[in-house]
């Protein structure tokens, strides 16, 4: 089984974001996730302001408008065992990988990267820009980013694990 961890810094914009979009890519490829199948996604943050709380407000929107639910997720923060547990980590940010490096016990099995990485049409653009301090239509760039990213990851998945 694969296992993918999408990290921003608070778990309520970008990596929840990022889980329900590639769910859902994985979703329309008949790519079903999950422990009782061949991959397994989850998101999470590195600080613990927002821990148990749903996506932002606008997050959920701007996924809504584009057919994608958000609501049943909860914010939760990364914790060593991810290390252990998870194939890939993927930080939105420069700034949220530096602080998975730094955190990530001498046992951690898991690739640490950036998503944006993965992405193969969005020339120039290698880190989720966090939209939470700014206005309703950072969110909508955001979405659009993602959706880039996961389809260059679900790509890079696919080629690698034959799925």
């Amino acid at each position: 089984m694969i296992k993918i961890l999408f990290v921003c810094l608070g778990n309520i914009c970008r990596s929840p974001t990022a889980e329900g979009m590639f769910r859902q890519h994985l979703n329309k490829a008949g790519i079903r996730d999950g422990y009782l199948h061949n991959i397994y996604i989850d998101s999470a943050g590195t600080g613990s302001w927002h821990v148990g709380k749903a996506p932002d407000s606008r997050s959920q929107r701007t996924a809504k408008k584009h057919g994608l639910d958000l609501s049943d997720l909860r914010a939760r923060q990364v914790t060593l065992q991810d290390f252990v547990d998870y194939d890939y980590i993927l930080a939105m940010d420069k700034e949220n990988l530096n602080n998975l490096k730094a955190m990530a016990p001498k046992n951690s099995k898991a690739k640490l990267e950036l998503f944006m990485n993965y992405s193969e049409n969005c020339p120039g653009i290698t880190e989720v820009p966090d939209p939470y301090s700014g206005r309703d239509d950072g969110f909508e760039r955001v979405f659009n980013i993602i959706s880039r990213g996961s389809e260059g990851l679900l790509k890079y998945i696919q080629q690698k694990y034959t799925l």
